[in-house]
């Protein structure tokens, strides 16, 4: 759907071609930077890339190393909620590297073959990050159940002592992810990932304490399923969103048709507007095309230059492919 271009920082470019359907285009776009104005976020810049990156890789480094702690720490004491935690650690791990993976690949330049390089790789990271929670929620729900029907021992003591050391571990991530977050979907899916591991460590430590001071142990399930119903929330969010960009959606803030009416009743030298498509690249990377046909005596540059500086003040966007019909 990308049209291809010329990347240029900070000024408007245009050029002429013939279609085969039997009229010719005027065809311009701009855009500065890849800054989208107040309602869109700017693309961003190498040092805030590297800034997410490194944001990542801490969070993962923090996420695996305690990984097996909680694991151990569950086998031993026979907490569903810390072996939830655990399980949800390991998820998280490989979902951090993957979300690593992907800000180091879109460092790589466009090519011939992806002539918008390889940022969607990030939005690809996301949705598959969002799928993931969505299993070990159905995971913890299940073991939950089973636990109920048939409880087991735990120790609270043990319990609470790892679930502890959890929550610092995930405070600490989460703290550097949410930092970095800004609108980068790959970063916040892995901020929601944390987020749920946070959740479940305060969910172990609640049980534990129940536990301990009533001895009561189906609290460690409940608490369990608690968690896996807050995991589904975020999940659905991460995979609605993502799922969007993938499906070429427009960009929140861009309404076609608000955008084709507003430009028809505003701009004088505009007749009618059409074709209006607007699409992501990544959540930080909008990008719009639309057809235009000249009101009688309207000169086309003039017309065009008005139709980018206007969509660019009501929504925000700055990298628009504007047509001419002639």
């Amino acid at each position: 759907m990308g049209t291809g271009h010329k990347h240029a920082q900070g000024h408007a470019h245009g050029h002429g071609h013939e279609h085969g359907h039997g009229h010719g285009h005027g065809h311009g776009h701009g855009h500065a930077g890849h800054s989208h104005g107040p309602t869109l976020s700017a693309h961003d810049a190498p040092e805030t890339r590297r800034s997410k990156e490194r944001a990542i890789l801490i969070a993962a480094a923090l996420t695996g190393g305690f990984m097996g702690a909680e694991v151990i720490g569950g086998l031993i004491s026979g907490s569903l909620a810390l072996l939830a935690d655990a399980g949800h650690m390991l998820t998280d791990f490989a979902s951090l590297l993957l979300a690593w993976c992907a800000f180091r690949l879109a460092r790589r330049p466009a090519d011939w073959k992806r002539t918008y390089g390889f940022d969607r790789f990030s939005v690809l990271a996301a949705f598959v990050n969002g799928l993931t929670l969505f299993v070990i929620a159905a995971w913890i729900l299940f073991e939950a159940v089973r636990r109920l029907r048939d409880p087991q021992e735990v120790l609270g003591g043990l319990m609470l002592w790892v679930a502890l050391g959890g929550l610092v571990v995930n405070v600490l991530a989460f703290w550097v992810l949410s930092r970095a977050e800004g609108d980068n979907l790959n970063v916040r899916a892995a901020a929601l990932h944390v987020m749920g591991d946070l959740l479940g460590s305060v969910a172990a430590i609640a049980a534990s304490l129940i536990i301990i001071w009533t001895g009561w142990t189906p609290i460690d399930p409940i608490l369990s399923v608690l968690v896996a119903c807050i995991i589904l929330r975020s999940a659905w969010s991460v995979v609605r969103e993502s799922g969007h960009i993938l499906l070429e959606g427009a960009p929140a803030g861009f309404d076609p048709r608000a955008v084709a009416a507003d430009l028809e009743t505003s701009l004088p030298g505009v007749a009618r507007a059409h074709h209006v498509h607007a699409w992501s690249i990544t959540q930080e990377r909008p990008m719009a095309t639309l057809e235009i046909d000249l009101a009688p005596g309207a000169v086309a540059d003039e017309v065009r230059r008005a139709v980018k500086d206007r969509v660019r003040e009501t929504t925000g966007m700055e990298h628009v492919t504007v047509e001419v019909a002639t």
